[in-house]
């Protein structure tokens, strides 16, 4: 069975991550961007980080560019943007697509296993959310409005459960 663990991701500088590196943690993975009216839940994604990292969770962001151009930047401005403005202590990827011809395929992948409202797989906006076990299975899907900290108790109770 496919999960999660079975993808790499790219970081900035062209680094390929395996994502089976993160194998035995809960894992919030995020697309972002830094022009957008939701960039300001970067702050509750780092506390979330700093809070619930040592019982084993990790936030994984994924620039996009796809919702309205609100992520124009390279590579390099994104991970300045991120450190200069919100102390970001998580990864921060390479920028990628997450809907169309040429999108990731872990994002292909999450938008299969936990589809939105009414079946669609097609992610709305920035800041959409997947929560995955410690075993790289996709647990829930939150949209762009869910913050942070309305999804904190989920997060708890799955760093709890496993």
């Amino acid at each position: 069975m496919t999960s999660v663990l079975d993808f790499t991701a790219m970081l900035p500088g062209g680094k390929a991550k395996p994502l089976a590196e993160y194998a035995g943690e809960v894992l919030l993975i995020v697309n972002v961007a830094s022009k957008c009216g939701f960039t300001p839940q970067y702050a509750g994604l780092e506390a979330m980080q700093r809070d619930l990292g040592p019982r084993g969770l990790r936030v994984l962001a994924f620039p996009c560019n796809q919702f309205g151009g609100q992520e124009p930047g390279t590579d390099a401005e994104i991970a300045s943007f991120c450190s200069v403005n919100y102390g970001t202590s998580f990864p921060v990827f390479s920028k990628v697509d997450v809907n169309g011809p040429a999108a990731d395929p872990l994002w292909e992948y999450l938008k299969g296993a936990k589809p939105g409202l009414l079946g669609s797989e097609r992610i709305k906006w920035n800041f959409t959310k997947f929560l995955v076990d410690r075993a790289g299975q996709v647990v829930e899907r939150y949209a762009p409005t869910a913050t942070p900290r309305s999804i904190r108790g989920d997060v708890e109770r799955l760093l709890a459960a496993s």
